[in-house]
C-alpha cells in the first residue's frame, strides 16, 4: 500500500466520506486516509482510536488498509471486526475512546463505501470539519509512529445492552416480522429478537452485500413492499426494517402501512412525554407540522433542525432533548438509552409500546392532526450549481414576503401548509416535500415550487 495524491474531493461529503470501490475509493486511498487521520487526531493529543466495518464485500480490504495508515503514526487502534454502525457508537461511548472510524456506504449502492467517523467526543464529523480533513489528507505532513492494534468484541455485550433497555411484557405475544435486507444487522437482529420471546419471523436473514432482493434503505416505500405483504399475511402486529448499516429503521403496522418516522416520532413522543420531566424534543425541517403540535398538546417543547444525522444527533444533545429524530429515519433516545440512533433499538421500543396495550399500532396513532404530505422528491442538480439554485429561490421567497425558516434551505410556512426546498447532502440533487391541509393545498404548493425550481436549475 502506498500513500496516494489522486483522491477525489467530491468523496468527502456532508456527513462522511462515501464513494465508489475500487475507483473512488481502494487500499491507497484508505490507507492515505488512515495516515492522514492518525496525524490528524494525534495533534489532537489523542492515543488511539475505534475501527469497524460493515458486511460488504469491500469493507474488510478497506479496513485493513486503513488500519496500517492509522497504526503508522503512532495511533493505536481498537478493532471491532463486523459490527452494525450502532455497535460502533456504542463501543466509542463504553471504551471512552471517542475518536473512531466506521468503514460503512449505509445504504448506499453495493459498490459504493465510504467511512463515518470522530476526532473527538463531538461526534461525526460533519460539514466544515470533513472539508478541513480533506485539505489535511491532501497537505500530506504525516505523523510517524509505531501503534498497536487491539481488539474489543463488543458484539455479545451490545446486545445485552439492547435488551437491558426495554422492559418488554408477557402478557401479549405479538407476531413480529424484521426484514434484515440482506445487510449487516443480518449477523444479529435476529438473535436480539429471539430473545424477547415474542412470534418472529425473519426477512433476507442471510448476509449478501450485492442486496439482492431489495435496496436496504427502509425509508424508501418500495423496498418495504415485501415487509408490508408478509405483515398482512401472516397477520402480524409489526413489521420492522433495517437499513444496510443498521442505524436507521422503518416500521409497519398492522394493516401492512409505512409509519413515516415523523409519525414513530409521535408513538414514542405519547409513551415518553407524559412520565418525563424532560419534555424536550428535536425534529428536522423535513417533518409533519403535525408532529411538533402532538409534541406541544403533549406539554412539551419542539425544537426544529436541520437535516442530517450527524447534525441531528449532536443537536439531540446539545438542546438536552429526551428524543430527536429526523424524516429519514435516525432517531435519537435519550430516556433509557445512550442517545446514538439504533434501528434494532428503536424496533424493540415500539415492541415494548405494543406489550403494554391491546391497541394496534394503527389504534396508538389514532387522533393525530391530519395532513396531506408528499414523499421526499428529488430534483437533479449539479453540486456545483444546486446550492445557487437555493440561494436563488430563497431570494424570489424573501422578495415575495413569504414566512420562512432557512437553517436547511428553505421551508416556507403558510397558514394551510408549507414548503421545503433544499440541497441533498448525499448526491446532485435538490429535495423537496409538500405538505398541506388537504390534498388540493399539498397540490398547488408542489405544482408551484416545482415549476419555480424548474425556473432555477436551468
Amino acid at each position: 500500500m502506498n500513500v496516494t495524491r489522486e483522491i477525489k474531493r467530491e468523496i468527502f461529503r456532508e456527513y462522511d466520506i462515501r464513494g465508489v470501490y475500487p475507483t473512488d475509493i481502494n487500499q491507497d486511498v484508505s490507507y492515505t486516509i488512515g495516515r492522514a487521520y492518525g496525524s490528524y487526531i494525534k495533534k489532537r493529543n489523542q492515543k488511539k482510536c475505534i475501527v469497524g466495518r460493515d458486511n460488504r464485500y469491500s469493507s474488510e480490504e478497506i479496513e485493513n488498509a486503513l488500519i496500517q495508515g492509522i497504526i503508522s503514526t503512532g495511533i493505536s487502534v481498537l478493532d471491532l471486526g463486523l459490527v452494525t454502525t450502532p455497535m460502533y457508537y456504542y463501543a466509542c461511548i463504553k471504551s471512552g475512546v471517542p475518536a473512531g472510524i466506521m468503514v460503512t456506504a449505509s445504504h448506499n449502492p453495493k459498490d459504493d463505501n465510504g467511512f463515518k467517523f470522530s476526532f473527538d467526543e463531538k461526534g461525526n464529523a460533519k460539514g466544515e470539519e470533513i472539508q478541513d480533513f480533506y485539505e489535511f489528507v491532501m497537505l500530506g505532513k504525516f505523523e510517524d509512529g509505531e501503534g498497536v492494534i487491539g481488539f474489543y468484541d463488543v458484539k455479545e455485550e451490545y446486545c445485552r445492552y439492547l435488551l437491558s433497555a426495554v422492559q418488554i411484557h408477557d402478557d401479549r405475544k405479538l407476531k413480529v416480522i424484521i426484514d434484515c435486507g440482506n445487510g449487516t444487522t443480518t449477523f444479529f437482529a435476529p438473535t436480539v429478537y429471539n430473545a424477547i420471546k415474542q412470534k418472529l419471523v425473519v426477512l433476507y436473514g442471510k448476509s449478501d452485500p450485492t442486496f439482492p432482493n431489495h435496496h436496504p434503505d427502509p425509508c424508501v416505500e418500495a423496498n418495504l413492499q415485501v415487509l408490508k405483504d408478509a405483515v398482512v399475511e401472516l397477520h402480524a402486529d409489526v413489521g420492522i426494517a433495517f437499513d444496510g448499516d443498521g442505524d436507521r429503521v422503518g416500521i409497519i403496522n398492522e394493516k401492512g402501512e409505512h409509519i413515516p418516522a415523523d409519525q414513530l416520532m409521535i408513538l414514542l413522543a405519547r409513551d415518553i412525554l407524559p412520565n418525563s420531566s424532560n419534555k424536550r424534543v428535536l425534529y428536522d425541517v423535513k417533518c409533519t407540522k403535525a408532529l411538533p403540535e402532538e409534541i406541544e398538546s403533549l406539554g412539551g417543547e419542539a425544537i426544529i433542525s436541520r437535516t442530517g444525522n450527524s447534525y441531528t444527533k449532536a443537536a439531540t444533545k446539545d438542546n438536552d432533548c429526551i428524543l430527536g429524530g429526523e424524516y429519514s429515519g435516525h432517531i435519537f433516545l435519550r430516556d433509557k438509552f445512550l442517545g446514538f440512533d439504533s434501528g434494532l433499538y428503536v424496533g424493540l421500543r415500539v415492541i415494548e409500546i405494543l406489550s403494554k396495550t391491546d391497541k394496534t399500532l394503527s389504534q396508538l396513532l389514532e387522533g393525530i392532526p391530519k395532513y396531506y404530505s408528499t414523499e421526499e422528491i428529488k430534483i437533479a442538480s449539479p453540486d456545483n450549481k444546486k446550492k445557487q439554485v437555493i440561494e436563488e429561490i430563497k431570494k424570489y421567497c424573501k422578495e415575495a414576503g413569504y414566512p420562512m425558516i432557512d437553517i436547511d434551505g428553505i421551508r416556507i410556512e403558510l397558514e394551510d401548509g408549507w414548503a421545503l426546498i433544499r440541497c441533498s447532502n448525499t448526491g446532485p440533487n435538490i429535495t423537496a416535500r409538500f405538505e398541506g391541509q388537504t390534498e388540493e393545498v399539498r397540490d398547488r404548493l408542489k405544482d408551484y415550487f416545482l415549476a419555480l425550481i424548474d425556473n432555477f436549475n436551468v
